[in-house]
């Protein structure tokens, strides 16, 4: 173990002394989803499809603001993070050609992070495929590659992009995720996974599309990792580990009857047309096809819409010059028809449907094809390429294994695969009612993890009434997750890499008032899941640094981000930090603080923080140029839920552990196999927003303890340090309860809990009893 800042035993990750360390974690960071020279976020039109001259170099954030935001993270009590960047940040301007500037940043920015001591992975990030079909990831030309013709996507509805989107401001909610179910993803996904079986005739190169795709994407993680290999103190000490693909997707692959909606896709918004009806519009037909909308019991039927291409199809035409990508397409494979008619699942001179089968049953072996054959098949075996070309180079990497958002892992336990000593779990879960509705509701939410698993008789006994009910769901739903990584994968570290909520809930509310109870509610019933299913880590979803009240992440109208410009830092506890607080009767040393008073962050008075405050929107004339009602009352974005103590590193294993917000109390149980030693006591972040050093109490079941505000790191941290003897070993910290989600507008002196029984109290008041 020695040499390794992080590893794996037992199903827990350990330190260099053999102390349980518990992964707190954030995603790092939106921005760098879309590229920034140009500037590019997803509602700006302007040279949108010069794909192949966009540079991401400055994400996730410029080198120089970096101290700002480890600083930050790392005081909201954080030691892990999920490093996003994408494969078209790498390699937009062409296959092979790499943007080594753009990776010389991130090693500059990885160096950065290393003086904070985060542990680090690295997430190849990807929404519905790419920024050109609706979401982020891939690059431009790999949708050429494919013979799709991304600026035809709006007229055949291949996909809903928001970047050309006609009045950007009224993009809908959340509809980028059905292009999942739109011909651009779909087939790139069917293609990525299955070409060679589904698309025998999709040639390029002298090598399927399949292995084109996924070669040139394997590539590119490699050359990364290669440079952070070569850059000689990174590996290792700062990041531990990459995840494989960002919520990857099957496609077509396994639909059954293609002409029907699967009765599992429950995510249905705006047209929703069957994979036969978008295939039918990528080739120019006008087709009549369902709309949904989205309510507070799931999707639901509004009527029927007209999507007419007037001809113009989503495939390139076959006199198109694509010379300049340097590739040669195999002449069985022809420009300007659809490749799902050249494979013959349909014929274009009838429109009529030929094989509405054909992606449900391997076309050479006649095999049941499902979303298991699927998982183990198609998936494992590109896994299988992606850890090992990551381990070629990275030899010790930590892999994190995450298959479709929500659905079960792959059966591996007992194989090969399986008995990886270095191998995570990492599943993704949201709260889709909250997500896609943008509102918390406190009297009923939706066990769907049990819904989908098909726990119940009808979905309607999966309906959770009441708080404590819903908090109990989504803790058991995470529990559920864990368990079924450990039955089909087998004993690894269970990692959430994705959790969040929506912050613009109720048409902003928040933003115009500065009451935040509603995100303080959900946040915290989040946080309550992910640490009560005794999973080993959890990374919520989101940091982005130029989130604003008016555009969100900057990213299809999401806005999950954790830190706003428009609001407020929660205030630092004005307690000295030189002294400790001693639980024992003996003397313990404070060690001198190191933190470099020149390095940028919220708490010092720098150059570059001075211009920052004079230029943030929320208080600059810049306000006055956008919505001025949307940021008149900056509040504290409901950092009281999500800065909250946990354990850090733990001198034996963490058996369960939370924070109730309500009443301020922090309790940790775990089981020790011997006495703490001296220099590797169990260690607990203790926010002093919560636990200021002279105001809280401390009840251990046996040893000593202590309070130090130290400055380990480059920022200052409150820690509890506890040394306690062997066995079955309980904490319990009690701080002050404050009044919450304060802001400068209406509501900022009414705490959360107030609000709740509040609005509790005239809900009961205008029930009527039937």
């Amino acid at each position: 173990m020695a040499g390794f800042r992080l590893t794996i035993e037992n199903g827990s990750f350990r330190d260099v002394h053999g102390r349980q360390i518990t992964l707190r974690g954030i995603n790092v960071a939106g921005d760098a989803k879309y590229p920034n020279k140009p500037e590019q976020p997803s509602h700006v039109n302007e040279n949108f499809f010069d794909g192949d001259n966009v540079k991401f170099t400055g994400r996730p954030f410029p080198k120089e603001e970096a101290h700002l935001h480890f600083s930050r993270l790392k005081r909201f009590g954080y030691n892990t993070i999920r490093y996003v960047f994408t494969w078209e940040a790498i390699e937009a301007a062409g296959p092979g050609i790499y943007d080594e500037e753009w990776i010389q940043h991130t090693i500059d920015v990885l160096r950065v992070a290393k003086r904070y001591g985060f542990y680090i992975f690295m997430d190849p990030h990807q929404d519905v495929w790419s920024r050109f079909s609706g979401g982020s990831g891939a690059p431009m030309w790999t949708l050429y590659a494919a013979g799709l013709n991304p600026q035809s996507f709006a007229a055949t509805e291949a996909a809903i992009v928001h970047n050309v989107y006609p009045e950007s401001q009224n993009f809908p909610k959340m509809i980028w995720s059905t292009n999942y179910y739109r011909l651009a993803a779909a087939t790139m996904f069917t293609l990525f996974f299955a070409g060679r079986d589904f698309a025998p005739k999709c040639v390029i190169d002298g090598v399927n599309i399949q292995d084109y795709l996924q070669d040139h994407f394997l590539r590119a993680c490699a050359h990364l990792a290669q440079r952070i290999h070569e850059a000689g103190d990174i590996e290792n000490d700062v990041v531990f580990g990459w995840e494989s693909l960002n919520e990857p997707n099957k496609g077509m692959i396994a639909y059954e009857d293609i002409s029907v909606i699967p009765k599992e896709q429950n995510l249905k918004k705006g047209t929703c047309p069957t994979i036969w009806q978008t295939i039918l519009t990528g080739s120019g037909r006008a087709v009549e096809v369902d709309t949904w909308d989205m309510g507070g019991m799931g999707p639901y039927k509004v009527g029927r819409a007209l999507i007419d291409p007037s001809g113009e199809q989503a495939w390139l035409p076959a006199d198109y010059d694509e010379s300049r990508y340097g590739y040669k397409r195999d002449p069985g494979w022809k420009l300007g028809q659809c490749i799902w008619a050249q494979h013959g699942v349909w014929d274009p001179a009838t429109d009529s449907l030929l094989k509405k089968d054909y992606f449900g049953k391997h076309p050479t072996t006649g095999e049941h094809v499902d979303y298991p054959y699927f998982s183990s098949r198609y998936f494992m075996d590109f896994f299988r390429k992606y850890r090992d070309t990551i381990r070629a180079i990275h030899h010790n990497a930590i892999i994190l294994l995450q298959g479709p958002t929500m659905e079960l892992p792959p059966k591996i336990i007992g194989t090969p695969d399986g008995d990886d000593p270095l191998l995570v779990y990492a599943p993704h879960w949201y709260d889709g009612i909250t997500l896609m509705t943008k509102k918390w509701n406190r009297v009923w939410n939706v066990d769907v993890i049990g819904i989908l698993r098909g726990k119940y008789w009808s979905p309607a006994f999966g309906i959770k009434i009441g708080e404590t009910a819903i908090r109990n769901c989504f803790k058991n739903q995470h529990a559920t997750m864990r368990q079924e990584g450990l039955d089909y994968i087998g004993n690894h570290p269970c990692v959430m890499t994705e959790f969040g909520i929506p912050y613009d809930m109720d048409d902003k509310h928040a933003y115009k008032t500065g009451d935040y109870s509603s995100q303080s509610a959900a946040m915290d019933a989040n946080h309550y899941g992910v640490e009560g299913a005794g999973l080993e880590g959890y990374t919520l979803w989101l940091y982005t640094t130029k989130n604003d009240h008016e555009l969100g992440d900057q990213w299809n109208g999401e806005d999950l981000s954790i830190f706003s410009v428009d609001d407020k830092l929660l205030p630092e506890s004005p307690v000295p930090k030189s002294h400790s607080r001693d639980g024992s009767s003996s003397s313990i040393a404070t060690p001198t603080g190191t933190k470099d008073d020149d390095l940028d962050d919220d708490s010092s008075v720098t150059p570059a923080n001075i211009k920052r405050t004079l230029t943030n929107p929320s208080i600059s004339s810049v306000s006055t140029q956008r919505q001025p009602e949307l940021t008149a009352s900056p509040g504290y974005r409901a950092a009281e839920a999500y800065v909250r103590p946990a354990p850090i590193a733990t001198a034996g294993t963490v058996k369960r552990y939370g924070f109730d917000l309500g009443s301020c109390q922090f309790n940790v149980t775990i089981q020790a196999p011997e006495a703490a030693k001296p220099d590797t006591p169990t260690v607990v972040f203790l926010p002093d927003y919560h636990f200021p050093k002279d105001a809280c109490q401390v009840e251990v079941s046996s040893g000593k303890w202590e309070i130090r505000s130290d400055e380990e790191e480059t920022t200052p941290l409150q820690k509890l340090r506890w040394w306690h003897g062997e066995g079955e070993q309980t904490l319990r910290v009690t701080g002050v309860v404050k009044q919450v989600n304060g802001g400068s507008g209406e509501g900022a002196e009414v705490g959360y809990y107030d609000q709740v029984f509040n609005q509790a109290k005239g809900f009961l008041d205008a029930c009527v009893v039937m």
